[in-house]
């Protein structure tokens, strides 16, 4: 049975936090890992930053041999990096214990990571590893969406929590919108993306925890 794990890692105890170390950079969301032949490359949003001295800051990386724009907007872009992710001690571990990436936001002095886990085993072997390769892994929560007793938050995560909470609160979903997510934004002090991607995924997670039947249930 799947277990899911969120931790917060310091920036400068990774390879790829210590790549994105940048003076400037306020907030960095890891989209996704895309494998590229026998490498992994991330693609990632940042927000708040020069495009032109971000590349140019993140090249100067020993390990880095490119940074190139995937896609742009007004107020964050998509990069993704020459760099293969396998080398980096804490995603080989996720990939050999056979995790899943779920989501990462990182800031200048830490990530934050919400990672799926085949079972109680592996996220012990994961742990293990981080611990091996000098990682430091501070254990926010530890939980099993799909047992009867795993909580009344029905697979949400904290942030989630949190951030659907408060939409509701503040008037997100009435007719009319009584905020913006660029009004929630800034209520947590992360971008109009993030917290647009934090609400789809409080919403997927209670679709799929409360009305969605479980095989038991079927």
């Amino acid at each position: 049975m799947s277990v899911i794990a969120e931790f917060r890692i310091p920036s400068a105890e990774f390879e790829l936090g210590r790549i994105l170390h940048i003076e400037g950079i306020t907030s960095i969301q890891l989209e996704n890992l895309v494998p590229i032949g026998e490498a992994t490359v991330p693609l990632f949003w940042i927000h708040n930053s020069t495009r032109s001295s971000f590349v140019d800051a993140v090249k100067r990386h020993p390990t880095v041999n490119d940074a190139s724009e995937v896609d742009v907007f007004e107020d964050r872009t998509l990069f993704t990096l020459d760099w293969d992710a396998n080398q980096d001690h804490l995603f080989r571990g996720i990939k050999e214990t056979e995790g899943q990436l779920l989501s990462a936001t990182g800031t200048p002095d830490s990530w934050a990571f919400e990672l799926r886990f085949p079972d109680h085993t592996a996220l012990s072997e994961f742990t293990t590893r981080c611990e091996d390769a000098q990682i430091s892994l501070e254990v926010a929560r530890v939980y099993n969406p799909t047992e009867p007793d795993a909580g009344p938050w029905h697979g949400l995560t904290g942030p989630q929590r949190e951030a659907i909470t408060l939409a509701v609160e503040m008037g997100y979903y009435d007719i009319p919108r009584g905020c913006t997510t660029k009004e929630l934004a800034n209520e947590f002090e992360i971008s109009d993306q993030a917290v647009t991607e934090r609400l789809r995924r409080a919403i997927g997670a209670l679709v799929t925890y409360t009305l969605i039947p479980s095989e038991g249930d079927t």
